[in-house]
């Protein structure tokens, strides 16, 4: 079943990433942590920050201009400005770094273990049985996340997953293994689990032939049928 539950009610990591160890018989295929700077990209948006910054800065100083500001003073407020934004973008980046570093994705012979969490860890459980499907999302140089979709969200909330969860789907949250690198190798090993796990119930898709000097473009991990 689908499970969300804190460190303490563990005891502690008996396996890296883990918060029991593996039953008899179920083994562990991959673990790996979201890269600290696709993290921060994709997961955190610091190219809007950035470019919020940019436009506001620009757009005082724009008023101040036509105010008849002094050359110092704009410069003044420029530099304010860049301060600031260094400041806020420093910080979303300290951020990303401790939540990425502290995060751990599994995949075992029989389910998907999320565990992350800067001050109380947190694990999820996803079973096998409970995946309907396993989307790739390729950022290009072998990046890229895994958007997981639910039979049941199991009392999982958007806020509870954010940020390992798709944006936007409030209502049904599907998680997302983010920021992972050699993402189509981790599909892969993803959709054999599965498969191997359930092969009546699931087909892989079949990855689209990549354009002469092109990147491959992403596709289906794995699909239920």
């Amino acid at each position: 079943m689908i499970k969300l539950h804190d460190e303490e009610e563990g005891g502690g990591e008996p396996v890296r990433g883990l918060p029991q160890s593996l039953p008899e018989g179920e083994q562990l295929l991959w673990q790996g942590s979201p890269g600290p700077l696709a993290f921060v990209i994709h997961a955190f948006h610091i190219r809007f920050v950035l470019v919020y910054f940019l436009l506001a800065t620009t757009w005082r100083l724009a008023n101040l201009e036509t105010a008849g500001a002094s050359t110092t003073e704009m410069t003044r407020v420029a530099l304010n400005s860049g301060l600031g934004a260094a400041a806020g973008v420093g910080l979303i980046g300290l951020v990303a770094w401790l939540m990425a570093r502290s995060t751990v994705y599994s995949i075992t012979s029989k389910r998907i273990v999320m565990r992350y969490g800067v001050a109380i860890r947190k694990y999820v459980n996803l079973p096998f049985e409970q995946i309907v499907s396993a989307d790739l999302r390729s950022y290009g140089q072998g990046k890229g996340d895994i958007v997981l979709a639910l039979n049941s969200t199991g009392g999982l909330g958007f806020i509870k997953l954010w940020p390992h969860v798709r944006p936007m789907k409030f209502s049904r949250p599907q998680p997302m293994l983010r920021g992972l690198s050699s993402v189509q190798s981790v599909a892969r090993t993803l959709a054999s689990a599965i498969s191997a796990h359930a092969p009546a119930r699931v087909a892989l898709a079949p990855q689209p032939k990549p354009a002469p000097a092109a990147v491959p473009s992403p596709g289906l991990a794995a699909r239920a049928s």
